[in-house]
């Protein structure tokens, strides 16, 4: 078993890591504190192909794997979470479940200027009356000729107002539940479709975060995605391979909290000497470490196993775990090791602390993970 990645990850690794730092970092703290989504470098990601990380070459995608795309949204991430969020939700949501289960025509149609980054994409399964419990949601879609006639809302939708692409639930048969849910790809042009309040939020305050609001919003019957009923068993398929990118995205913040606690643990001095001259400083800082190695095994062993076809949804759900928790912790010891000065926002940890709990609630709680897992070994036994 080899664990090294190859020349062309480490080639991808530098490529990431050298704009997070030169181009993301100067600017994280003021796009954090104005909670302004940073378009300039969301186009300049286009430019790079890590808005297509997994597409195709004739689609205007990178044709990289789902390591490739790991190592780049932890690379981001480790600098600016809120950025790593949107590399992780574009690629591994909108323009994956386009690409996964459209129709030819409709990839050729939405999937280019997605992966090209002209346009940003959201996706919109979460209500405000479903989150986990997906299957509750209120949305409707009928069909009245060519087109279906949507009515609802989603809330908490990652690109909601800068996305100009969205691919939307909603029940076109609510007597069949789960299995009455469709989806479709929505524009922003179309009548009908609005977008509501922006969210005010603890962390990843530069992720664009809004609710849309769809009133008799009329969509075209050929962007319906697949077919009638196959919508939430698409999302659950779309969200295993999502988690994969949260999970990247939370060893990159344990590997910041990690980076930033090892710095300031060797420069600041108690009682005349460094406080990692300390042995409870150290021990803090060699358990980070191997939780944030364990963590990365872990959501390297899930992407290849997807690159590899094969059943990937456990060591999905066991890597976006563990992970996000770990992460969780690794801000919290980091904060603790910086003292008061890791309660400012002088300091990066501070963002990090925000930031870092997002990972435990998007794409499926730490509660759902569990259940996930529980189930699988239940029935292997």
């Amino acid at each position: 078993m080899d664990f090294n990645l190859t020349e062309n990850n480490l080639e991808i690794q530098k490529l990431a890591r050298d704009f997070a730092q030169n181009r993301i970092a100067p600017t994280v703290m003021q796009f954090d504190e104005f909670s302004e989504f940073p378009m300039a470098l969301a186009k300049e990601l286009g430019d790079m192909g890590f808005l297509g990380i997994m597409f195709p070459e004739e689609l205007e995608g990178s044709n990289l794997t789902t390591v490739d795309y790991a190592i780049i949204v932890e690379e981001i991430s480790r600098v600016d979470p809120s950025l790593g969020l949107t590399v992780a939700s574009h690629n591994g949501l909108c323009t994956n479940h386009i690409y996964t289960f459209s129709s030819d025509e409709l990839k050729k149609k939405y999937v280019p200027d997605l992966a090209s980054g002209r346009k940003l994409g959201a996706w919109g399964l979460t209500e405000n009356v479903s989150g986990s419990d997906a299957a509750g949601m209120l949305t409707t879609a009928v069909k009245q000729g060519d087109n279906y006639i949507i009515n609802g809302s989603k809330s908490f939708i990652t690109q909601g107002g800068v996305g100009e692409t969205a691919v939307v639930t909603a029940y076109t048969d609510k007597s069949k539940g789960s299995k009455g849910i469709s989806a479709f790809i929505l524009e922003k042009s179309f009548a009908g479709f609005s977008v509501g309040k922006k969210e005010n939020k603890l962390g990843m305050r530069s992720s664009d975060t809004c609710e849309l609001i769809f009133d008799n919003c009329m969509v075209p019957a050929s962007n319906l995605i697949g077919k009638e009923g196959e919508g939430f068993k698409q999302c659950m398929q779309i969200l295993d391979g999502g988690r994969i990118s949260i999970a990247a995205l939370s060893v990159g913040i344990a590997q910041a909290a990690l980076d930033h606690s090892i710095k300031y643990s060797k420069q600041r001095k108690q009682f005349g000497k460094p406080l990692a001259d300390f042995q409870g400083i150290q021990f803090k800082i060699a358990d980070m470490a191997t939780e944030v190695e364990a963590a990365r095994l872990l959501t390297l062993k899930a992407a290849v196993m997807k690159d590899e076809g094969k059943d990937f949804k456990f060591a999905a759900s066991l890597a976006k775990y563990y992970a996000s928790e770990i992460a969780t912790k690794a801000t919290n010891e980091a904060i603790q090791i910086h003292g008061g000065y890791g309660f400012i926002k002088e300091f990066p940890v501070e963002k990090l602390y925000r930031d870092v709990k997002l990972t435990t609630i998007g794409e499926g709680t730490s509660e759902v993970q569990k259940m996930i897992m529980a189930r699988q070994l239940v029935d292997m036994y």
